[in-house]
């Protein structure tokens, strides 16, 4: 039985939507009533990503997503549409009506439950007789017995089936075993222990849901470290090794650094914010994860040339999210754990205290692949300094850094300003094409973003479109019948939602995304929540919906009989009574 639509829609009353976004996007106030961001579902450098508090939605102009607040929380914590009522829930202190369980739930919380049981089994092995390589390898690496424990780390015995036996002893079936990444199939038919002869990391969520495994090696052996492949309960792109220790953390700032034992060593030696990513290069999806918990991140990757690499890479995606940037380099030492070991946390702490800004960074990398004594030298590094600059969106901090590069080459401030100042209008130049050739393309404005959904007949799916648009704003329009029939809709999901939209009316209900709720399915959603952001004018409502109705059905039934630049004008004309003014 599903949630009902009037639970649905108390839930999202309870949850407003711009306080429930925002704890994860950063939002302005930048058009009427609606808030901006940059989406987090996609990467941008424009805000497209709109919250219309009022009608409770969420929609991306970029990339087509949108629906309401439990729309947003499935996507965001990557859970079922249940346990996202379940999470909202709990944060608005609703009890959950009775109801039968969500189907995927069963096998979600099986999984979870073996990679608890999973590290159980890894923890208990490293105290006998075969964990002392592991034993051995935490001496000298000198992390404690308590720094053990609070990491829950263990050891894979060098077995083929140690773990499989013992789950199955535990009532867990070998394809259990293989959903939950811990083994892998063998050429004829059986299954063997993934993880075998290495200290085990066991990864858990900021729920405390043990998700996944990482598995350093001891001895010879390749790969140095295995980490779980994704699964259904993990996502090495959503997750970070520790965060759920360093999200207690009081220190104010997010110590980002490469590796499992890294992060150990630093929890040890009192930096109890650091975490590591999990064998991959920073996602957004982990820099959203750590605005959650931080608005300043420390970046503290090995002194190597990949490191550095990496901390090239990391910044911009920080930054995007309006996080503050620093970045500490490692004197004469390959990484934290080893710095820490030959000079002390309190060295450590110096570094920190003392790292470099983001820009900063980033422009001294770019200076040192250059002579600045030499002319050649000093116009290269001008060149990638204000491509660097022009990327700052505060125009301040373009001027100060502007006048600190002029210093630096020892040339005039107008010179570098005019340099960024030219960068910064080609960059502006070209993402601006790039927003007139999407909002200018008949095909794009004749089909949904959504390429889950064509229409076949475009002109009638626009006026379709209008309907529910007019519907959204103005039920009373409908009321008794005044309405078209669904069976006249040409697109199955407009149909669909109109449908749906038509049956909350009759109950007495308001038309939400919320109440809407499991009725549509995800590309249904897309598709109501960027139809339900059109301004309506109610002067001439009336005389809108006769329109669409004769328009609904008229047209020619396929795209390519339907002249896309005349569609895209008559779509334009519709914008005074319900078109997208979004294109």
């Amino acid at each position: 039985m599903p949630f009902s639509a009037e639970y649905l829609q108390e839930l999202s009353e309870r949850n407003p939507i711009e306080e429930v976004v925002g704890e994860y996007v950063p939002l302005t106030k930048r058009s009427g009533q609606n808030l901006f961001g940059l989406c987090p579902f996609h990467s941008e450098k424009t805000p497209s990503f709109s919250v219309s508090p009022g009608k409770g939605i969420y929609h991306c102009f970029g990339c087509g997503k949108g629906g309401s607040v439990i729309n947003f929380i499935m996507e965001i914590e990557r859970l079922s549409f249940p346990e996202a009522v379940e999470f909202l829930a709990r944060r608005a202190g609703m009890p959950l009506p009775e109801r039968e369980a969500d189907p995927s739930r069963p096998k979600r919380e099986r999984l979870l439950a073996l990679n608890r049981e999973a590290a159980r089994f890894f923890y208990s092995q490293l105290s006998t007789p075969g964990g002392e390589a592991a034993r051995e390898y935490m001496r000298r690496r000198r992390i404690s017995q308590r720094t053990a424990t609070n990491f829950g780390l263990g050891f894979a015995p060098e077995s083929w089936d140690a773990l499989t036996l013992a789950m199955k002893a535990a009532g867990y079936t070998e394809r259990e075993l293989y959903d939950a990444g811990l083994v892998k199939r063998g050429r004829r038919g059986g299954v063997y222990d993934a993880f075998r002869n290495r200290l085990m990391f066991p990864v858990i969520d900021v729920r405390g849901n043990v998700v996944a495994f990482s598995g350093r090696v001891l001895g010879d052996g390749e790969p140095k470290y295995l980490n779980s492949p994704d699964t259904p309960v993990f996502s090495k792109s959503h997750n970070l090794f520790g965060l759920n220790l360093a999200k207690k953390s009081i220190a104010g700032y997010i110590i980002l650094v490469e590796g499992n034992i890294d992060v150990v060593s630093l929890h040890q030696a009192g930096f109890d914010s650091a975490v590591a990513s999990l064998g991959t290069s920073l996602t957004a999806e982990q820099a959203r994860l750590l605005s959650r918990y931080a608005k300043q991140v420390v970046l503290c990757y090995d002194a190597d040339a990949a490191g550095r690499k990496a901390s090239q890479r990391a910044i911009p995606i920080l930054e995007k999210l309006e996080l503050a940037v620093r970045v500490v380099t490692v004197p004469g030492s390959k990484d934290p754990d080893e710095f820490i070991k030959a000079s002390g946390a309190e060295a450590f702490r110096a570094l920190i205290e003392d790292s470099e800004n983001g820009v900063e960074y980033r422009l001294q990398a770019a200076a040192s692949g250059y002579d600045l004594n030499s002319d050649s030298g000093k116009v290269g590094y001008l060149k990638e300094a204000a491509q660097i600059l022009s990327a700052l969106p505060d125009p301040v901090a373009r001027e100060v850094y502007s006048m600190r590069v002029a210093e630096q080459c020892s040339v005039a401030e107008d010179a570098v300003r005019d340099a960024v100042k030219q960068a910064y209008r080609r960059r502006a130049a070209t993402a601006r094409r790039r927003q007139e050739r999407m909002d200018t393309r008949a095909e794009q404005m004749a089909q949904p973003r959504d390429l889950g959904i064509r229409y076949s007949d475009p002109r009638s799916a626009a006026a379709e479109e209008g309907v529910i648009s007019l519907l959204q704003a103005s039920p009373e329009l409908f009321r008794g019948g005044a309405g078209p029939k669904p069976e006249s809709f040409t697109s199955p999901e407009l149909r669909h939602i109109y449908e749906s939209m038509l049956s909350l009316i009759e109950r007495g209900l308001d038309v939400g995304a919320a109440a809407l709720g499991e009725t549509l399915s995800l590309e249904e959603t897309n598709l109501y929540t960027r139809i339900a952001q059109r301004p309506v004018s109610a002067a001439n409502a009336r005389a809108a919906l006769a329109d669409y109705i004769k328009r609904i059905g008229a047209a020619p039934r396929s795209a390519e009989d339907v002249d896309l630049n005349a569609f895209a004008k008559a779509k334009q004309e519709t914008k005074g009574y319900g078109g997208d003014s979004h294109g």
